[in-house]
C-alpha cells in the first residue's frame, strides 16, 4: 500500500497543474495558425484525461483495500498547494486587517484592481477545475468527493471573500465609493457560482462569507453616498470666483456624479430595499429626473424585464436628480455672495450650464432624461437673460433721458 500512496503522491505531482481542466495558468504554446491552436488544445485535453484516469485508478484501489483516509490525505495536501500556490500566481495575497489599515489609499486601490482581476479567475476557472477533478476522482463516493473539495478550495475562496469585507471596514469616506461598488458588482456577479459550487454544509462559511461582504459593501456605498451628499450641503466657501468660470464644487459635484452614473445597476441592488424619502418637498422639475424612456416590448418575460429595469433606474435617477439639486441649491447661496445681482446670475448661469453639459455628455442623461435636461437649459438661459437684461439697464441708467432737451438749453 506505501507503493500505491507513492504512486499517487507522484502522479499529483507530475501532474498538478494539467489535471485542472480550467486552469488559468497553464501553459499555452505560441501557435499562430488555428488548426495547430486546436491541435495544441486537444492534446492538453487528452494529456490531462488520461492524468485523471490513473489518478482515479489508484484512488479506487486505495479505497478497495482500506486506505481511503491515506488517499484522501494525499489527495488532498497535492491539490490544496496546488490551489495556494494558483492564488498567489493570480496575484491575489492574504491580507489581514492591521495589514489594510497601514496602506495608503492608493496602493490598497492596487490591492483592489489585482482582487477584481483575480477573483472571477479564480472562482470560475481555478475552483471549479477542482470540483471537476473531484468527481472524476472520486466518482464513486459523494462523501470523499464533497469533503476533498471542500478541504482544497475552502481556505483560499474564504480569503478571496473576506478581502471586500476588510477594505469595507476603513474609514469611509466618498472618494472611496467606486472601489466599494466594484467590489460589491464582483461579488454579486460571482454570487450565482459560489451558491452552486459551494452548496454544501461543509462549505456554508464560504456562502456566509460571500453574504457578509456584500452586507457590509451595501452599508459602506449607502453611508458613503450620504456622506457625499453632506459634504455638499457643508461647503462653506465664500471666495468669489473670477467671472465666467465654473465653481470648484460645481467641478467636483458633476464629475462625481459622472462615474457614478456608470455604476447604474450596481447602485439599483444596492438601494433595492431601501425607499428614497427627500428630507424636504421638492420642486415639480424634480420629479422628471425618474421619467426614463422605455422602449416597446413584444413578448411578457421581456416586458417584466423591461419594467424592473425602469424600475431600477428611476429610483437611482431620483437620488442622482437630489443631488444636483443639493448642488443648485448651494449654488444659489453662493450666488448672493455677489454684490452685484447681474453677476449672480451670470454666476448661475454658467454653473447650471456647466451641469447640463455634464449630463448630456454622460450616461447621466439616460438617468436624468431629456424633459430635465431642456428645463434646466431653460434656468440657463433664464439666468443669462437676467444677467443681461441688468447689465443694460445699468449702462441705459447712465445714459441721459432727454438729450435733445439738453442741447437746446445749452444754446438758448
Amino acid at each position: 500500500m506505501r507503493r500505491l500512496e507513492r504512486e499517487l503522491h507522484l502522479l499529483l505531482s507530475a501532474h498538478g497543474q494539467r489535471l485542472n481542466p480550467f486552469d488559468p495558468l497553464r501553459p499555452v504554446s505560441n501557435v499562430s495558425d488555428v488548426d495547430d491552436a486546436t491541435e495544441s488544445l486537444t492534446q492538453v485535453e487528452n494529456a490531462s484525461n488520461v492524468a485523471t484516469a490513473d489518478i482515479r485508478a489508484v484512488a479506487e484501489s486505495m479505497i478497495s483495500a482500506g486506505y481511503g483516509m491515506e488517499c484522501v490525505r494525499v489527495f488532498k495536501t497535492m491539490r490544496k498547494s496546488f490551489v495556494d500556490e494558483s492564488v498567489r500566481r493570480l496575484g491575489f495575497e492574504r491580507l489581514t486587517q492591521s495589514q489594510i489599515h497601514k496602506f495608503e489609499w492608493e496602493a490598497l486601490e492596487s490591492k483592489i484592481r489585482d482582487w477584481l482581476a483575480a477573483a472571477p479567475v479564480a472562482f470560475r476557472a481555478l475552483f471549479t477545475g477542482e470540483r471537476l477533478l473531484c468527481d472524476r476522482v472520486f466518482a464513486g463516493s459523494d462523501s470523499i468527493r464533497e469533503s476533498c473539495f471542500a478541504d482544497v478550495t475552502r481556505d483560499a475562496a474564504a480569503r478571496f471573500l473576506a478581502f471586500p469585507e476588510l477594505v469595507a471596514r476603513l474609514k469611509r469616506s466618498p472618494e472611496k465609493l467606486f472601489r466599494i461598488l466594484d467590489l460589491h458588482n464582483a461579488v454579486a456577479e460571482l454570487w450565482p457560482d459560489i451558491e452552486s459550487m459551494f452548496r454544501f454544509e461543509s462549505t456554508a462559511a464560504i456562502r456566509k462569507q460571500a453574504v457578509n461582504s456584500l452586507l457590509r459593501l451595501t452599508e459602506v456605498a449607502r453611508s458613503s453616498l450620504a456622506e457625499f451628499e453632506a459634504a455638499i450641503q457643508r461647503d462653506a466657501s465664500r471666495s468669489l470666483i473670477t467671472v465666467g468660470d465654473v465653481h470648484p464644487l460645481t467641478r467636483y459635484v458633476m464629475n462625481y456624479l459622472v462615474f457614478l452614473a456608470n455604476y447604474q445597476q450596481t447602485l439599483a441592488d444596492i438601494f433595492a430595499d431601501l425607499a428614497f424619502e427627500p428630507p424636504s418637498p421638492l420642486p415639480e422639475s424634480f420629479f422628471d429626473a425618474a421619467e426614463v424612456a422605455t422602449p416597446p416590448s413584444s413578448s411578457p418575460t421581456s416586458a417584466s424585464t423591461t419594467s424592473s429595469e425602469a424600475a431600477a433606474s428611476g429610483s437611482i435617477s431620483v437620488r442622482i436628480a437630489w443631488l444636483v439639486l443639493v448642488l443648485i441649491c448651494k449654488l444659489d447661496v453662493k450666488a448672493e455672495l455677489y454684490r452685484e445681482v447681474a453677476l449672480s446670475y451670470l454666476f448661475l448661469a454658467n454653473n447650471i450650464q456647466f451641469i447640463v453639459r455634464k449630463v448630456k455628455e454622460s450616461k447621466l442623461r439616460l438617468l436624468l432624461g431629456d424633459l430635465w435636461v431642456a428645463r434646466h437649459e431653460a434656468k440657463a438661459r433664464h439666468h443669462a437673460a437676467s444677467c443681461e437684461r441688468l447689465a443694460w439697464s445699468k449702462v441705459a441708467a447712465t445714459v441721459p433721458a432727454d438729450t435733445s432737451a439738453e442741447l437746446d438749453a445749452r444754446e438758448a
